[in-house]
């Protein structure tokens, strides 16, 4: 389109782009409802506020997702927007794997019984520590609720994300999913410091990231004088350009890729992160944004650079080898529940980059399908450490988990469930998951690195088996009537405990625990639906 602008003479009237909108809706009624949710904000009653963006956010992610279905059986495909998304039906696998994911999070973000008030400060200008601050965290002040429109934003960018058929719509795509998960990250209600302490480590990253990534953009604008995938491909096909500029782009947009994936050794941020930011939250990228960043890296790799798979794939090896050691070895050694499912991530990621090496179909579908085995085991395991509490706040020590099968042998059944499904142990979804990216993998000559990532597995399955045993053959932790840290109150028991999940919680730990069952009995039918074909749209 650009090339068509340029050689248009002065008095020529500028052709106007193909728009096809039924394409796009998903992604319009996301978008859509985060603007009026902002309107919602200014003008509701305080009051009122709460209901309405709950019903609003909800009723958005379940009319996408119903509109996804409807274009994917119809096999509505588009390359749109003058060619800069591209709807396919890879596209519309992505999107539904990825809102299938956003609903429980939304869910789990609107719970306001586990943590009184909501897991969200009430007032975010207020001084940490000030009068104003602990009335509110004391007396469970209602969050805020421009969290919702900012969640819908950020899903909005992950609809884009893996959609984007040119470089400069899969940067626009990243800032606006990434911005609003800045300032989520911010909102905790207890240990605001160490909240906003992960969104101001989280965005100087992903600023820096961000400009890695733009420059690689540069980069191979320069090598291929294009900026749409099928066009840098047809440029690498020619080997016409420089070489240098050739790589250097494609490592700094892979490097940006692998960074909002919390891909190791680009994972730095994300103990921090997910340590600091609200638990809805912490889930909410553990299981969306890896969603959104490994399907863009899918079509990128596919598409855009698909003729330098060779080149590509041996470094591509050597992260998956990186990333799969240092979560399973770190992880070890971690303290908190927090920092274990974080390290857990980091491994996780380097198996799911497995299937993106396989670049073919088998590989993308066991992608997919491993993202959606992992993302509900994170938002159930999640959705259980908010109502494992001690004092006025979470448990976040491992110590604190020790015999909560004596307080609550259901969520400690449910949370040995998602645990056993992180290590891949048999009749549960992480073992299918597994099984399809190695599969995969070893279908396109990397056994090798299926060696390494099964001992990877074996590694990993030691401190999910850790918290199991401390939940069942540990003695409970604790005692009651003593003060503990800087967010209880006196006279407070400090021992942990368990709360009655309310009922946002329990639907999303119930339907956690039932997918994460039916996807490791009888996986066919999904694994089936969630075939990607290959190649993508250019």
């Amino acid at each position: 389109m650009l090339p068509q602008l340029l050689a248009a003479a002065p008095n020529d009237p500028i052709p106007a782009p193909s728009v096809d909108l039924t394409a796009v809706l998903p992604v319009l009624i996301v978008l859509g409802a985060a603007c009026l949710g902002v309107l919602f904000e200014a003008a509701l009653p305080r009051g009122k506020r709460y209901g309405a963006q709950v019903v609003l956010s909800v009723a958005a992610v379940v009319a996408a997702g119903a509109f996804t279905v409807a274009g994917g059986v119809r096999g509505h495909y588009a390359v749109t927007f003058a060619g800069s998304v591209a709807v396919d039906a890879g596209t519309y696998v992505m999107w539904g794997v990825l809102l299938v994911l956003a609903l429980p999070s939304v869910l789990l973000m609107a719970d306001r019984v586990s943590e009184p008030g909501g897991a969200f400060v009430a007032q975010a200008a207020a001084r940490i520590g000030s009068a104003r601050d602990r009335a509110q965290t004391q007396v469970a002040t209602p969050m805020q609720t421009e969290v919702f429109p900012l969640t819908l934003f950020a899903i909005g960018g992950m609809l884009v994300f893996p959609a984007a058929s040119d470089l400069l719509t899969l940067f626009v795509a990243l800032e606006v999913l990434s911005l609003p998960l800045y300032l989520l990250c911010g909102l905790a209600r207890r240990r605001r410091l160490l909240s906003q302490e992960a969104a101001v480590k989280y965005f100087l990253l992903g600023a820096f990231t961000s400009a890695l990534l733009l420059y690689g953009i540069a980069l191979l604008y320069g090598y291929a004088g294009t900026i749409s995938f099928s066009g840098i491909a047809a440029a690498i096909s020619a080997g016409s350009g420089s070489d240098t500029l050739l790589l250097s782009g494609i490592a700094l947009l892979v490097v940006g890729l692998l960074f909002k994936a919390s891909v190791g050794p680009f994972h730095l941020w994300t103990p921090d992160v997910y340590q600091g930011a609200p638990t809805p939250v912490t889930a909410f990228m553990a299981a969306c944004t890896k969603v959104a960043a490994f399907a863009a890296m899918l079509r990128v790799l596919t598409v855009a650079i698909g003729p330098m798979t060779w080149t590509v794939r041996p470094v591509l090896a050597v992260v998956a080898v990186a990333s799969m050691l240092i979560g399973a070895v770190l992880g070890i050694t971690q303290t908190g529940m927090k920092r274990v499912l974080a390290y857990s991530s980091v491994a996780h990621a380097g198996f799911i980059i497995l299937g993106v090496m396989a670049m073919s179909e088998r590989g993308a579908s066991g992608t997919m399908f491993y993202l959606l085995t992992y993302g509900f085991a994170t938002v159930g395991a999640f959705a259980i450490f908010t109502v494992v509490r001690k004092g006025n706040g979470e448990a976040s020590s491992l110590a604190d988990w020790a015999g909560l099968a004596k307080r609550s042998p259901v969520l400690a059944a449910v949370m040995s469930l998602f645990l056993l499904s992180f290590a891949g142990i048999p009749l549960t979804s992480g073992f299918i998951g597994k099984l399809s990216v190695f599969t995969a993998a070893g279908g396109a000559g990397l056994g090798w690195l299926v060696v390494v990532a099964m001992f990877a597995t074996v590694i990993t399955a030691f401190f999910y088996l850790k918290v199991v045993v401390l939940m069942y053959f540990s003695p409970p932790s604790g005692s009651a009537g003593s003060v503990g840290g800087v967010d209880d109150l006196p006279g407070e028991r400090t021992s942990p405990y368990v709360v009655v999940p309310g009922p946002l919680t329990a639907i999303v730990i119930g339907l956690s625990a039932l997918v994460t069952l039916v996807l490791g009995i009888a996986p066919g039918w999904f694994l089936d639906v969630l075939a990607v074909p290959l190649p993508f749209s250019g």
